[in-house]
């Protein structure tokens, strides 16, 4: 991994078009059967005779590499008469933040309504011919990831219609036993924190789904028929490499499993921090640095903390424009000073508690150095954080471990909270 990092230019995309071929590879053998993998064991049975709905993206694939929808398209009994687009699209191939369209699959003749561009939420127009509403999308177990907020919004629309939703479970890749963050606060309800969960909140999306119901998060949920698939094999111990499954992109900046685990603390490096967040490499959120930032010492003071699963390596990185991708990436074109985040234990690793080391140091530095940085002041950075305090403590020059123990109670009580909407052990 951190060999990619000493790509540059036109390399770097071409570094990069492989790892998004990736999605191309079909699946290897696994232990684990999917949700999705069991509905088709199951002759596609909670499906028989039913009008489909299908929300789905690029990862909605299962062993043998073909996706759901087309084998819907062929199953018999059953009828596949929409399709319903996440944030970057059916394919995955739309930048964050850019709106999706509606459109026509070319390969099932399948209608492609979009759920993230006039609604967020699948309208009665939509479902007008949908008789149970399926949700099968990979997820990476971060809150402000906002493939849960669709599934949410999409139950209280099957709600409303009088339908079924199923949810068709996928691991978590970061495992099921990490929980870890700042839980969101309700003032600062959101697409990005649609839920009251840490933000890594370790549930799989079925488990979540059980939760939004049964905790009545959103309303309309009390009469929901809702099912969940369940996978097979899976435990909650397991983060996605144990797995054996070749990953597939989930969006165009997490175009690999290292990608997502360092996702839920390096994402908010990149929210207004003047500083690149790897955006415009091949290696996006496993990297950071910007013109001012000396990286090596960064790197220094970060090694210094000796945090389990990781060292930290002064690098020098150039940020290209990958079109679809990262159009326009943070100091696009400059040579910056950064720091590179290596992973040397998948499964020991801390992702949030080492983004906020990260986040401690390059703030105190740029104060030091009288650099702006209106991230911290931003609602964006609110939002994701799901709190207003963690920009109270960085300004107050709380170090990490400070930031780090002030979230330790509301993990404890999420953990307790979350206990009868498990279907895994460990």
């Amino acid at each position: 991994m951190a060999a990619l990092g000493w790509v540059r230019g036109g390399l770097a995309l071409l570094a990069f078009t492989g790892i998004l071929a990736m999605a191309d590879i079909p699946p290897a053998r696994s232990q684990i059967l999917i949700g999705a993998e069991a509905l088709i064991d199951d002759g596609y049975a909670a499906l028989a005779g039913k009008r489909v709905g299908l929300i789905a993206n690029q990862t909605t694939r299962v062993v043998g590499g073909e996706h759901l929808a087309d084998l819907l398209a062929r199953a018999p009994g059953v009828k596949l008469t929409a399709i319903l687009a996440p944030e970057h699209g059916f394919r995955g191939q739309v930048e964050a933040g850019a709106k999706v369209g509606d459109a026509v699959d070319a390969k099932t003749g399948v209608p492609v309504l979009s759920l993230y561009g006039k609604t967020r939420k699948p309208t009665p127009a939509m479902l007008r011919d949908v008789d149970v509403l399926v949700f099968d999308i990979q997820d990476i177990g971060t809150r402000y990831y906002t493939y849960i907020s669709t599934m949410g919004l999409a139950m209280q629309a099957a709600a409303v219609a009088g339908i079924p939703f199923v949810v068709l479970d996928r691991p978590n890749p970061l495992g099921g036993t990490y929980v870890s963050g700042f839980v969101r606060e309700p003032t600062l309800t959101s697409f990005v924190g649609q839920y009251p969960i840490p933000i890594v909140h370790g549930l799989t999306v079925g488990e979540l789904a059980r939760m939004i119901k049964g905790e009545q998060w959103l309303k309309g949920l009390g009469r929901l028929d809702l099912k969940v698939v369940q996978m097979q094999g899976w435990r909650r111990s397991m983060r996605w490499p144990e797995l054996k499954r070749p990953w597939v992109a989930t969006s165009p900046n997490i175009p690999s499993f290292e990608a997502a685990l360092v996702y839920p603390g390096v994402g908010f490096v990149g929210e207004g921090f003047n500083l690149n967040e790897g955006r415009g490499t091949p290696t996006p959120f496993s990297l950071f640095g910007a013109p001012w930032l000396p990286g090596a010492e960064v790197a220094r003071r970060l090694n210094t903390a000796e945090l389990i699963g990781v060292r930290f390596a002064p690098e020098t990185y150039t940020p290209v424009s990958i079109p679809g991708v990262a159009l326009k990436p943070g100091f696009m074109g400059q040579a910056l000073h950064g720091v590179r985040i290596v992973v040397t234990d998948v499964d020991r690793f801390e992702p949030l508690e080492s983004g906020m080391h990260v986040l401690a140091t390059v703030f105190a530095e740029a104060r030091a150095k009288g650099v702006s940085t209106p991230g911290p002041y931003r609602r964006m950075f609110h939002l994701l954080a799901g709190t207003r305090r963690l920009q109270r403590m960085l300004i107050a020059g709380r170090t990490a471990p400070e930031i780090i123990a002030a979230w330790q109670g509301e993990v404890a009580r999420f953990k307790e909270r979350r206990g009868p909407y498990l279907l895994y052990g460990e």
